[in-house]
């Protein structure tokens, strides 16, 4: 069926030549235009050229499209997916990271959670904000998928000021299920029923089943995953961690709430106020700095992304899925998607972005009830609930005071003074992207 798919950052590491090669391998997609949108013409042209280099290479019936103009790429657009950054990515990471810490403020990761994940959302979103602007008047039946981070306050700002936009936050965290449990199940993955969920990168396995028995997997699974966790090596976007890294801050959640985080240390752990002390710092410096030198030479060969084009392997995320469910009106169970809360999660409020299974349908994703999600795991979550809504306020209304607010609601943030001497220092650092709070 023939749509019009639109990437916005398409020349982005990674998600430009990998969504590319996921939506090639879709034969209900055949005959779609797939169209290339970044402001980087330099990154633009790469994925175009390489793009339609495996698409004559393997004869397939679809259409690429390369535009710089977003307002053109979003003409009679059906699917928007977003995935962004903004400025020299890593330069200012390191920043978002390693300021606050110098202020005293002990934040794990500095991407997503903390004092650094705030300033990483006043520097990204409102450039997404804009584009979903020209979405609302360009293209507002579309449905868009968000890939950028942080995902939390990401969607948390776009759903406030678009309640009726059909946005939708995506992550492929939830994958690493599909690798661990059939390992700890003995059994393949086409036997599992699990429902998880949570906040993105704070969330928790509620639920497991062998689907030919019905029998609860968890006694199994908190009785063989701390033995199978501490040799297990999280190799999903590097290579050459050591076994059991980045599982300190995942041990004592798994060990005192009683469930499996869906993460490691490096995203869970940014939300957490005593995770600095449980951490696995050094495996989490070794994953960044893997990480950093994967995504700044990815372009140096064909190695990096020729499996992406590989008709033979599975998709490498899960988008092209929920496509196809919506043009098909499949109406199947989805393992995460970032919606506002509904009662999915009845501790949290509702106007909350969480995340959790969802059910793709034609005209809408609509989450699933996550019954029993258990009370104590719950208040951790609660403690980031007034961050995400002070983030998107301080966003919209371009607030600085909101923006201070927003830091010393963090679990993270204990000197009210630091806390503003800090705002104050970033803004200077990124005025160019800052600069806007007044």
């Amino acid at each position: 069926m023939e749509k019009r798919i639109v990437l916005i950052g398409a020349g982005s590491t990674n998600f430009g030549l990998g969504t590319i090669g996921d939506i090639f391998k879709s034969e209900i997609l055949i005959g779609s235009t797939i169209v290339l949108h970044d402001i980087n013409k330099t990154s633009l042209k790469k994925t175009e050229e390489i793009a339609k280099k495996y698409l004559n290479k393997l004869n397939l019936n679809f259409k690429i499209e390369s535009n710089i103009s977003r307002v053109d790429a979003l003409k009679n657009a059906d699917f928007c997916i977003i995935s962004i950054e903004v400025g020299h990515r890593f330069d200012l990471w390191d920043q978002d990271w390693k300021v606050p810490l110098q202020y005293g403020f002990k934040q794990v990761f500095g991407e997503n959670g903390g004092p650094g994940g705030l300033f990483h959302s006043l520097r990204v979103i409102p450039p997404i904000i804009e584009i979903c602007d020209d979405i609302n008047k360009i293209c507002p039946n579309a449905f868009v998928f968000n890939y950028s981070n942080p995902m939390q306050r990401v969607c948390q700002t776009v759903t406030t000021k678009y309640p009726q936009m059909k946005f939708i936050g995506m992550c492929h965290e939830i994958a690493s299920l599909e690798r661990h449990l059939p390992e700890i199940m003995d059994t393949s993955f086409d036997n599992i029923q699990y429902r998880a969920g949570g906040l993105n990168h704070f969330s928790i396995l509620v639920e497991a089943k062998y689907k030919d028995s019905g029998k609860d997997a968890y006694p199994i699974i908190r009785k063989k995953g701390p033995s199978y966790f501490k040799k297990s090596i999280n190799d999903h976007e590097v290579w050459g961690q050591k076994p059991g890294g980045e599982r300190g801050v995942f041990f004592e959640l798994f060990n005192r709430y009683d469930y499996l985080p869906i993460t490691t240390d490096s995203h869970i752990g940014e939300y957490i106020q005593w995770a600095y002390s449980v951490a696995d710092h050094e495996a989490i410096l070794d994953f960044y700095e893997k990480y950093r030198k994967k995504c700044l030479s990815f372009y140096e060969s064909e190695e990096s992304y020729k499996d992406f084009f590989d008709l033979n392997k599975k998709p490498k995320e899960r988008i092209t899925s929920i496509i196809e469910g919506i043009v098909n009106d499949i109406n199947y169970e989805e393992a995460a998607v970032n919606l506002p809360n509904k009662g999915y999660i009845e501790y949290l409020p509702e106007d909350i972005v969480v995340e959790v299974p969802g059910i793709i349908g034609r005209d809408n994703v609509e989450g699933i009830k996550l019954k029993n999600y258990p009370s104590d795991f719950a208040s951790l979550l609660m403690n980031q609930t007034s961050v995400m809504r002070l983030t998107a306020e301080a966003i919209l209304e371009k607030s600085k005071m909101k923006a201070l607010k927003a830091l010393l609601a963090d679990p993270i943030v204990d000197n009210v003074t630091v806390a503003e001497k800090l705002l104050n220092n970033m803004i200077d650092l990124q005025a160019e992207y800052l600069g806007y709070l007044n």
